[in-house]
């Protein structure tokens, strides 16, 4: 981050990245360096459904959620399978409810 914004974000992937490049020299730069410019980022209103979209077209496991150009937080790919398993369990006992109850 600069003093207001977000500049980029450094994953796993760009580490990676460095050492095919540069080798050992990858340990000796610095994260700006390294980093993909450009973050790819989410609002706090987003739904879960186009985190999910983004996450999956952009390929990354973590996004920065951004309001007014400013981080209020990152999620990731564990906490959008987390809230979906729990809406996919949700749904399951409605179901098994409403069968049971029409029996």
């Amino acid at each position: 981050m600069d003093s207001e914004r977000i500049v980029g974000v450094v994953s796993e992937r760009d580490i990676v990245w460095g050492f095919a490049k540069h080798g050992t020299d990858t340990t000796g730069m610095t994260v700006g360096q390294l980093m993909s410019p450009n973050a790819i980022t989410c609002r706090p209103d987003d739904s879960v459904r186009t985190v999910m979209a983004r996450m999956t077209q952009s390929r990354v496991r973590h996004l920065p959620v951004s309001e007014n150009r400013r981080l209020v937080g990152i999620i990731s790919i564990g906490d959008v399978v987390k809230h979906r398993l729990g809406e996919l369990e949700t749904e399951t006992h409605v179901l098994r409810d409403a069968y049971i109850a029409h029996r």
